[in-house]
């Protein structure tokens, strides 16, 4: 991963492996960045990823074998992570190049803005599909973020929407040529930078504090919960159904 300063936007790229997959390097090397740039705030922060892939979700073949008193610290830190995207004090522009699922699909929507590109890739939240529940933290931010109709086919059915579909949704904002994506995202990046610090820190404060409060109000138990549904026995062969097919395809 590395950060580009463009003018007053930072260009946050994801280079952490094959298809971006979350893991515990993963948010290591996000968290430091994160560090660089809260020390140093940019006007608007722009993150993408390369390829076909915004990122692909959580890194399941590191997962599948843990324990589970460490799965729920994997999903602690996960969720801690997200939420740190989330509250940035200064504008985050998701410049979506590929697929963005489960995992992927989480990391942007932390940001203000979800910009899509045109094409073959797809976003959403397929967890209900394997048999996975979901953390506080993702469904409150989830709830923050996309218009109250598109909550039941993105998490109860945990549908995977073609670019069409999630702008249609409320899930992203605008879609653009593949070509064009990193441009659009930088040139709306560098509006939202010219809205007054200060003022915009404020104001996304206060709109993020009711999805924080509750996912407070979730508790200590929330991961655990989580994790209960991940070690069942139906989600297990799902899950491991989902890994042979990624080692078949090299």
């Amino acid at each position: 991963m590395d950060v580009e300063r463009i003018g007053a936007v930072a260009l946050l790229r994801m280079r952490a492996g094959r298809a971006n997959a979350i893991g515990p390097a993963f948010l290591d090397g996000l968290d430091a960045l994160l560090d660089g740039l809260l020390a140093t705030p940019p006007g608007a922060l722009v993150l993408t990823g390369e390829g076909r892939a915004f990122s692909s979700g959580l890194d399941l073949p590191a997962l599948l074998d843990l324990p589970p008193a460490a799965l729920v610290d994997f999903i602690q830190r996960f969720s801690a992570t997200m939420l740190r995207v989330f509250t940035l004090p200064f504008p985050v522009v998701a410049a979506v190049n590929g697929h963005a699922v489960a995992g992927g699909c989480v990391l942007a929507l932390q940001a203000d803005q979800r910009l899509m590109a045109e094409g073959e890739g797809r976003i959403g939240l397929n967890e209900v599909r394997l048999g996975i529940g979901l953390p506080a933290a993702m469904v409150e931010t989830l709830r923050c973020q996309v218009p109250a109709p598109a909550l039941f086919p993105v998490v109860a059915e945990g549908g995977l929407f073609s670019p069409e579909e999630a702008l249609g949704l409320g899930l992203v904002h605008a879609l653009h040529p593949p070509e064009k994506l990193l441009e659009r995202a930088v040139e709306r990046a560098t509006a939202l930078a010219a809205v007054p610090a200060l003022a915009f820190a404020q104001l996304k404060a206060s709109l993020r504090r009711p999805a924080l409060a509750a996912i407070s109000a979730a508790g200590p138990t929330d991961a655990a919960g989580w994790v209960s549904t991940f070690v069942t026995a139906e989600a297990q062969r799902l899950l491991r159904d989902v890994v042979a097919r990624l080692a078949k395809r090299g």
